[in-house]
């Protein structure tokens, strides 16, 4: 009976060592990127460096800088549009999805306003009742009980 080869045997190869798919074909594994994020002052510093490739006039410059640094062009004209409209500021990383509608106070101010609402509603249902009530006793021939009220 053949020999299996162990995990310290140095003959085997590479093709043994990788896993095999349900095909029999080698299944290779790429581990997932991260998204790359620029802080502001990568920002200022790659834009600084555009700006002086486009300046410098040699052609294929601003090209070289885009591949060497592994950005792209949409990067710098979308930094620049930040930069003008925010100034540096505007450079800063912002905070993923929406931005929120109301602040802090606005959304006690909300919450206060839909309970209002709801009181509002069951003090109506219980006057509506309260009426029911009065108009069955009359029809009834009942007294209503006497309500003292405190001072």
């Amino acid at each position: 009976m053949p020999k299996k080869p162990q995990a310290s045997d140095p003959k085997k190869s590479l093709d043994e060592e990788r896993d095999v798919g349900v095909s029999g074909a080698a299944v290779e594994t790429v581990a997932a990127r991260t998204r790359r994020r620029f802080s502001a002052a990568e920002k200022r510093r790659l834009l600084k460096a555009a700006d002086a490739a486009v300046a410098s006039g040699e052609r294929g410059a601003l090209e070289a800088l885009l591949r060497r640094e592994g950005i792209y062009s949409s990067h710098l004209s979308s930094w620049r549009q930040q930069r003008a409209s925010d100034g540096e500021t505007g450079l800063s990383p912002r905070k993923p999805g929406r931005k929120p509608k109301l602040d802090e106070a606005g959304r006690q101010l909300l919450a206060l306003t839909k309970k209002n609402a709801e009181l509002e509603r069951k003090l109506r249902m219980a006057e509506a009742i309260i009426g029911l009530q009065k108009k069955a006793h009359a029809l009834l021939g009942l007294a209503l009980p006497e309500h003292e009220e405190e001072n």
